[in-house]
């Protein structure tokens, strides 16, 4: 894999993105090779989620290759040489440095984290204030899982017929029932594409699989999320008003190590469980384990229908489990 460091990709923001004209969502920005690490920044806070895991600053990942350019695209990665790690296993956490309430995100990903006992990878979308500006999770599983989790997130007083979003570490969600969609499934086929469509009426979750048929209005950048079809989630109707519980979200990538759910759940699995007496013992005594355990990125489109509102900010927290 040819990779290349991020030292000089962290200097002045660009501009980013370029208009384009179509009936439904114009670009408001993209992020890919040439400008992502402009338009993210690395979350070095103890993990939220109460994981194994020490996120890196920029300076410490670029340091320990954990983080950089590899085959034309954005390479996240977790430490796999450090036996035994102080304080949890290097892993990167990146958050968009813009918020945006409604709009388009397709997310061209070529690899995700590989299915692995102890690990707990995730693409998701978060306002600040967590749980009462929401989270929608797009991409996410631990340990062993075979297929994506969509889940929402909120304060209380939304609720849609996945459940009540407000339930506290669970939220409102439902399974892809696609083993296309997460870790080894996802890598076999090249990856895919994800696209969450968010307007005042509905969240919806698409995927596309690189072996399948990507819409060609995606590739032309004038998407329509019209012509797409049936989503593999949505999110709709009376029992919650979306724009009071979903606003001003960062677009976040992550990989943390056992926490409050892949550590929970390693010892519910056979196979994760006859590797070591608990999750940490396993994350810290097996670093090779990890070297598949990572993100490439091709690209990070947001559209916009109508002028969507961009703000300013750092992310803070997140407490689901």
């Amino acid at each position: 894999m040819l990779f290349t460091n991020l030292v000089s990709r962290l200097g002045s923001a660009l501009t980013l993105g370029a208009a384009a004209t179509h009936a439904a969502y114009t670009i408001q920005d993209s992020y890919d090779q040439t400008n992502f690490f402009q338009g993210f920044e690395f979350f070095g806070l103890p993990d939220p989620t109460n994981g194994f895991v020490r996120y890196q600053t920029a300076i410490e990942a670029n340091a320990k290759s954990l983080a950089g350019l590899a085959n034309d695209a954005v390479y996240l990665g977790v430490d796999y040489t450090t036996r035994n790690p102080v304080g949890g296993r290097g892993s990167v956490r990146v958050n968009s440095k813009k918020s945006y309430t409604t709009g388009l995100i397709i997310a061209d990903i070529a690899h995700q984290p590989a299915s692995q006992c102890g690990t707990w990878p995730a693409f998701w979308t978060v306002g600040q204030n967590w749980p009462f500006n929401g989270e929608v999770d797009i991409i996410e599983g631990v340990n062993l899982d075979t297929n994506s989790t969509y889940t929402l997130h909120t304060g209380p007083g939304c609720t849609f017929s996945q459940g009540d979003c407000s339930a506290p570490g669970i939220g409102c969600g439902t399974s892809s029932h696609d083993t296309q969609t997460f870790a080894d499934g996802f890598n076999e086929i090249g990856g895919g594409i994800f696209a969450v469509e968010w307007t005042s009426s509905a969240i919806n979750i698409f995927f596309f699989p690189r072996n399948g048929n990507i819409p060609q209005d995606i590739a032309a950048g004038q998407p329509n999320p019209s012509t797409w079809g049936k989503p593999q989630a949505s999110f709709s109707g009376k029992g919650c008003d979306i724009p009071s519980h979903f606003k001003e979200h960062q677009i976040v990538f992550d990989t943390t190590m056992c926490g409050d759910w892949a550590g929970k759940a390693f010892s519910n699995d056979p196979v994760c469980a006859s590797k070591a007496p608990s999750c940490q013992d396993f994350v810290a005594q097996n670093p090779e384990a990890f070297k598949e355990s990572y993100w490439l990125i091709n690209s990070v489109k947001v559209y916009s229908e109508g002028s969507a509102t961009k703000y300013n900010g750092a992310i803070q927290r997140r407490f689901t489990a």
